[in-house]
This record gives C-alpha cells, sequence and structure tokens, in this order.
C-alpha cells in the first residue's frame, strides 16, 4: 500500500490477562477495515494472549501481525491466597518489567513510521511509559485504552474534580472506597505512567452507549477538551464455532443440560482464594442442588507457563461425587469462558466483576451474582446491580479478606437460578444482550462511534 493511503495501527496491551484479550480483540474490529494491525508485546505474553484466545478464528484475519519481543527475565512470588488485599501483588514485577519493552516498540515505530502515512498506537494507559517515544516521530498518534467502563471512570474523576453537581451525586455519594482496590506499588507504577498521557490523542473505551451512553455522556462533560469514542463491546456477541474434537469437555456436559440451569462459576485471572473460601464456596454450591461450572485455578503467575501452580483442595471425594450425580464439574485449567457464557444451559455468573468478565456476560445475556475482589471491581458491580439490574449481591465491597459463609453462598445460588427474581433479572440481561447486539450491527451505535474513530485515523491532514 502507497506511503499517502496507509494507515498502520500498533496494539500495545497491558501485561495481564483482561488487558491482553481485550486488545486482541479490538484488533480484529480495526483489521476488518482493511488497516494492518500490529499487536506487541513480550514473549511470554504473546504467548499467554494466543493460548488463551477465544471466540473467533486469530489465523484467518492475516492483517492481524504479532510481535513477541524478549525482555529480560523478572522473578514472581506466588500468589498469595491468605493477602488482606486482594490485589494480584504477584504480577508487580511483571508489570515492572513492561519498560523493557520500550526501546524494541520505538523501533517497531520507526520502521512503521517510514512506510506509512500515519502511524495509530493504540495503548493501554498503564503502557504509557513504554510507547512514550512516539513524540519524536511527525508521523505518529497514540490513543489511550481505557480497560474500565464510563460508570467507573467517571465516578473517578468527578471525585478528583471535587464532586461537581452532578445529576447522579446521591449515588456517586454512596459509591463503595477504593480503600484496599490497589496497593500502594500498583498507585505508585500509575502514577509513573500519568506524566505521557497527555500526549495522547483520544481515549478508546471499551463500553457501549446501549449499556451506559448516560455515563459516557457525562464523564464527556468532564473531559469536554478530549476526544472519546464508545466501541465496546470488543469481544464477538456472536462465538466461532469450533470442531466438536476441539471443543473443552465443560461445553459437553453443558449440551446435556436445560436451558439457563447452569450457574458458571469464576474469578478471573488474578483471583486466589484461601482454602477456607473455597470449602465454602464447594459447600454452598453443592447445597444449593443447582448445576454448577466452577473454574478452580489459582491466579496467574507473571509467567503462566512456569511450574509448581497451586492446586486447591476439595473435601474427599467431592468432584467425583458432583460430577456422578451430574450436578456440577470443576475445571482446573484454562476454560473458555465465553463459550461457557454463550452457551444456552448457562444462566448465571458468579463473578469477581472484572470489566472484560462483566462485558462478556451482558454480551450474552447472562446475568451476575457479583463479589469484587479489586481494582475497579466493586464499582463495577455497582453498575452491574444498582444501575443496570442485572445481578444480585454475593458479597458487598469490604477492604479486607472476609470469609463468605456457605449459606450465603446457596442463597445466592438458589436466588439467582431458582427464583422469580432471578427470572426477571434474566429477561432483563438477554433485553440488553439484544441492545448491544444491534449496537454492533452495521447503523449501531458502537458501529457508529467505531466508523468515526476510523474516519478520524484516515484523515487526510
Amino acid at each position: 500500500m502507497a506511503k499517502d493511503t496507509q494507515v498502520a495501527v500498533v496494539m500495545v496491551p497491558f501485561l495481564a490477562q483482561g488487558h491482553l484479550g481485550q486488545l486482541l480483540h479490538l484488533s480484529r474490529l480495526i483489521s476488518s477495515y482493511n488497516i494492518p494491525v500490529h499487536y506487541v508485546s513480550s514473549t511470554t505474553h504473546i504467548c499467554q494472549a494466543s493460548s488463551r484466545h477465544q471466540g473467533w478464528d486469530l489465523l484467518a484475519h492475516d492483517n492481524i501481525h504479532i510481535h513477541e519481543f524478549p525482555i529480560p527475565a523478572f522473578q514472581c512470588p506466588a500468589p498469595d491466597p491468605n493477602a488482606k488485599i486482594k490485589y494480584p501483588t504477584q504480577l508487580q514485577p511483571a508489570f515492572d518489567a513492561s519498560i523493557y519493552l520500550r526501546e524494541p516498540v520505538h523501533k517497531l515505530l520507526t520502521s512503521l513510521s517510514a512506510s506509512a502515512r500515519r502511524v495509530v498506537i493504540i495503548h493501554d494507559h498503564l503502557m504509557s511509559l513504554v510507547v512514550q517515544d512516539f513524540v519524536s516521530l511527525p508521523n505518529a498518534e497514540s490513543y489511550i485504552f481505557q480497560s474500565s467502563n464510563a460508570f467507573f471512570f467517571y465516578s473517578f474523576y468527578w471525585y478528583l474534580a471535587g464532586r461537581p453537581s452532578s445529576p447522579d451525586e446521591d449515588m456517586l455519594q454512596q459509591l463503595p472506597s477504593t480503600e484496599g482496590c490497589f496497593t500502594t506499588e500498583s498507585m505508585a507504577f500509575w502514577n509513573k505512567q500519568e506524566i505521557h498521557l497527555k500526549n495522547s490523542s483520544g481515549e478508546l473505551y471499551n463500553t457501549s452507549r446501549a449499556i451506559e451512553g448516560h455515563y459516557f455522556d457525562l464523564l464527556h462533560e468532564l473531559h469536554v477538551h478530549k476526544k472519546q469514542w464508545a466501541i465496546g463491546p470488543f469481544n464477538p456477541v456472536d462465538i466461532f464455532e469450533k470442531p466438536d474434537q476441539q471443543r473443552h469437555e465443560c461445553l459437553k456436559w453443558l449440551d446435556n443440560q436445560a436451558s439457563d440451569s447452569v450457574i458458571y462459576v469464576s474469578f478471573g485471572t488474578t483471583t486466589s482464594l484461601s482454602d477456607e473460601q473455597i470449602l465454602a464456596i464447594a459447600v454452598g454450591l453443592e447445597n444449593s442442588g443447582q448445576k454448577f461450572i466452577w473454574v478452580l485455578r489459582d491466579a496467574d503467575k507473571g509467567d503462566i507457563f512456569t511450574e509448581d501452580v497451586r492446586k486447591s483442595d476439595l473435601p474427599m471425594g467431592y468432584e467425583d461425587r458432583i460430577l456422578e450425580a451430574g450436578q456440577g464439574m470443576i475445571v482446573r485449567d484454562w476454560a473458555p469462558q465465553l463459550e461457557i457464557l454463550a452457551h444456552a444451559s448457562t444462566g448465571g455468573f458468579m463473578s469477581h466483576c472484572g470489566w472484560n468478565s462483566c462485558l462478556e456476560s451482558m454480551s450474552m445475556g447472562v446475568p451476575i451474582a457479583t463479589w469484587p475482589m479489586h481494582s475497579d471491581q466493586p464499582r463495577n458491580a455497582v453498575l452491574i446491580t444498582k444501575v443496570l439490574k442485572l445481578g444480585i449481591v454475593v458479597k458487598d465491597w469490604t477492604p479486607g479478606n472476609d470469609l463468605v459463609e456457605s449459606v450465603h453462598i446457596e442463597n445466592a445460588v438458589k436466588e439467582l437460578i431458582a427464583s422469580k427474581e432471578g427470572d426477571e433479572i434474566r429477561k432483563r440481561a438477554v433485553a440488553l444482550r439484544n441492545d448491544m447486539k444491534k449496537s454492533v450491527a452495521e447503523g449501531g451505535v458502537s458501529r457508529l462511534e467505531l466508523d468515526s474513530f476510523i474516519e478520524h485515523i484516515r484523515r487526510s491532514n
């Protein structure tokens, strides 16, 4: 493609699973406009993103170019299941090591700058240090990828702005504190990125006006000088069907269950639960009498391909008993979450409320039993339960590692899967799913925002 017509896009995700996956999904969307996309990360994290990729065929998109850069080895401690703060401190050494991507990323940008009319960098806000050298290139510009939702960022910036008058002031005053959501080290890492954010040309959000247009408008009022686009969900709303021999065993188990009868239980890639809490979940799920798939795995380490992963113990005979009874299935490895949520038998999701999981659940019409652990998750849970009314509360946010008793888990499962209230929530979830599907279709609000962004980066001046 000639230099005067080409736009090259470079994706620079943060080194955590929820971020890696979101920008890989966005790569698919942008490449569909016949724009070459260069997805970059460390060798380890490229392997991680590729091995866990789901929902569409990466190999079918020859316009997505994967660049894996070696970085010095980093030593990460094992996750601490008994830590008072659930933020994944074990990943901090990997996050800190991301700075070693700065030089190879700059070399790639320089190379692309010589052959492209414009180089567009889309980077996680936590990778601003890595991409900072783009300012030396005359035809490069950057856009911040905000990995959470407009509701969270509006509440955050509203507080920083001195809590100005807002139509949602009553709710904002009642939001859970961010105390215990982050560590001192993680905030210091965030602050190092802040100085470089001023060089960006706009922000991209993995959200949709179909979900939270009101809060996106309020956020724009606080940041009226910034260009912002709500182009989510990035994940596909219709799932790529794999051949039967490539399907995960849990999907085959789901094939034999009734519609909306199964609760999917997973707390993401950054949460480690104590042995006592795992026992309470096991008892609560079994005593609920409801069908379930439980992804029981420890939090990610900095390198997920190293050995010595903690395997949590369950009561003697528990796994065999629930499987033989047809009540449930324990998954110890990586689970195809999008495919599980898209399955007709899945009727609920007990979740930590990471934004990626929330979006995937909403786009598949599955209500959520909320159990936030850290970061943006407490406020995501409020959005789900109080604003959108798409879920129930398993545990309200507290900044400590409080035990949730088995009877509480049992009651939450029954309420979501086997109650009139749960049925009503499910109807709202399905209605929102339909709205989200319309939003990403041609002429939909998210598609129009994506079209607008593409037109913007293709502009002639």
